[in-house]
This record gives structure tokens, C-alpha cells and sequence, in this order.
């Protein structure tokens, strides 16, 4: 009987002393959150499955895609030389022999750095140097206050910073003289800079043109996957929806090659659609790495 007293008074092995029942038996069913979480990590699991195959070439894929608009720039100014340095000094009055040296830099650097970006060689020099293109034709092209090219460039940009993270992340020694919680810290700035940046293409697509059901629903799934990726929270997934929606969008709305060879639009819609495209290899390179530190996945691990 001491032995029974003695167990029922210290409720051990976690029995009610009242016969009601004990901690273990109250939490055996999953409340509605955790059987949610249950759901989707299942589903996760199973995505990341499905996706397995394609992963080692996301990579590849990706920084291809991000200097891809570059590419077809520098090919756009050598095909069209002419028309470039007429537009330049007719209507941007830049005095010729600038104008030949202006478009000369932009094509040997554009080639050059978007080289180097895909054989993965020298990325920090590469994407300053892109970088310095997207400054110098803004300014260039009077397009500096053009709130559509702004929007697209900061996307851009922002996919540059996930080549310079993916370089990092890929490095296995940091810099000379650079410590390497130094190099972790770079990183993880860049990637959240790179997260961040790369949605600004959605949002300019949010706030222009008519609207209609399908671009009010389009846009509320888009404008919630942005939110997710930002935060970094079940980013990788947020991104996957971003790219689907973004080639969708560019194969029917961006479709040059239905273009008539001298329709006004065709240059533009080419240029949109080489553009978006480099935004979704940013994406892709974020699926590949994930989010960083600084996001709400990484701190679920911590916590």
C-alpha cells in the first residue's frame, strides 16, 4: 500500500490519481495545426521526389538563364549597329565616336561577363561587370525613370546576387585575407538582398495593365508566393509557384516569334520575354540553394 500511496502521489507513469486520463493520453490526438504541417511535409517529401532527377542541372540551368537577356542584347546591338548609333546620337545626342565606344563596351562586356558567369569562373568580377551594363544603358537609353525597366532591372540584379551566393556556396575555401565568417556573412546578406530584389518583376506586373478575373487570381497567388519568398518561408516551393506562372505568362504575353518581322512591338516583346526568363533562373537558383539564414525555414531548424 506505501508503494501505491507513493506512486499516486508523485502521478507517476503519468496516471490521473483521480482516474481521468493522464498527460500522454491527453495529447495522443494531433491538433488541426500539426495534422495540417503533417500534410504538407508530406507532400513536400513527395515533390522533392518528383524533383530529384532535374537537380544537378538547376544550377547550370539557372545561370544560364540569368545572363540569357544579356546575351541576346549583345546579339540585338551588333545585328542592328546601325539603327543603335542613330538612335544614340539623333535622339540621346551623344556625340559619335561615343556612341561606337559606348555600344563597343556594352558588347564585350555583356559577352564576356555572361561567359564567365556560365563556366563559373571569376563571378565577382563577372556580375559587377553586368551589373555596370544595367547602369550604363539605363542611363545610356534614357530609361532611368522608367518604372517598368526599373521594376525588371532590380529583378535582374537581384538574380545576379543569387550567382554571386551560388559562387560562394560552391567555393570551398574563402579569399585570401578574407576570414571565412566573413565569406558565411556575405552570403547570407546576398541572398536575402537576392530574395528580395527578384520579386520586383511580379510587382510591377501586379500594378500595370487591365485587369480581369484571371489576372486578379493570378496575381493574388503571385503577390502571396512573393510575400513567402521575402520571408523565406516554405521559399523553395514559393519560387517553383513564381516560375510557373512567369513562363506561362511569357509564352502567351511575351510571344515575339508571332510577331511579324517589322511589327513595332517585336523588339520590345523579345527583350520582355529574354528578361523574364532571367528572372526565372534567379528562381531556379534559389530552389537549388534555398532561402539562407535569414529566413523563417532556416529558423524552424533552430528552433
Amino acid at each position: 500500500m506505501a508503494q501505491i500511496r507513493g506512486t499516486a502521489s508523485y502521478n507517476l507513469g503519468n496516471q490521473n490519481p483521480f482516474g481521468g486520463p493522464g498527460r500522454a493520453d491527453a495529447t495522443d490526438d494531433p491538433s488541426p495545426l500539426d495534422a495540417i504541417r503533417e500534410q504538407t511535409s508530406k507532400i513536400e517529401d513527395w515533390l522533392e521526389t518528383l524533383s530529384d532527377p532535374v537537380k544537378p542541372y538547376l544550377p547550370a540551368l539557372g545561370r544560364f538563364l540569368i545572363v540569357v537577356t544579356f546575351l541576346e542584347d549583345a546579339l540585338r546591338i551588333i545585328t542592328q549597329w546601325s539603327d543603335q548609333l542613330l538612335y544614340l546620337h539623333d535622339y540621346r545626342h551623344i556625340p559619335y565616336g561615343l556612341t561606337h565606344l559606348f555600344l563597343a563596351v556594352n558588347v564585350v562586356a555583356m559577352l564576356t561577363c555572361s561567359i564567365l558567369v556560365i563556366a563559373r569562373k571569376h563571378s565577382e568580377y563577372a556580375v559587377t561587370g553586368l551589373f555596370g551594363v544595367v547602369v550604363t544603358q539605363a542611363l545610356g537609353y534614357g530609361l532611368i525613370f522608367d518604372i517598368n525597366f526599373f521594376l525588371r532591372n532590380l529583378s535582374v540584379t537581384g538574380g545576379l546576387f543569387m550567382v554571386l551566393s551560388d559562387s560562394w556556396v560552391r567555393k570551398r575555401f574563402a579569399p585570401a585575407g578574407l576570414p571565412s565568417v566573413d565569406e558565411k556573412d556575405r552570403k547570407m546578406y546576398f541572398q536575402l538582398a537576392g530574395r528580395i530584389l527578384l520579386i520586383f518583376l511580379f510587382l510591377g506586373f501586379i500594378f500595370s495593365g487591365k485587369w480581369n478575373f484571371w489576372r486578379v487570381l493570378v496575381s493574388i497567388f503571385g503577390f502571396i508566393s512573393c510575400v513567402m519568398v521575402v520571408v523565406g518561408f516554405k521559399a523553395k516551393w514559393s519560387a517553383v509557384i513564381l516560375v510557373v506562372i512567369l513562363s506561362i505568362f511569357n509564352i502567351f504575353v511575351n510571344n515575339f516569334w508571332t510577331l511579324h518581322a517589322h511589327h513595332p512591338q517585336k523588339d520590345f516583346a523579345k527583350y520582355d520575354f529574354f528578361q523574364i526568363l532571367s528572372i526565372v533562373g534567379g528562381l531556379l537558383l534559389l530552389v537549388n540553394m534555398g532561402p539562407g539564414h535569414i529566413s523563417v525555414d532556416e529558423k524552424k531548424k533552430v528552433y
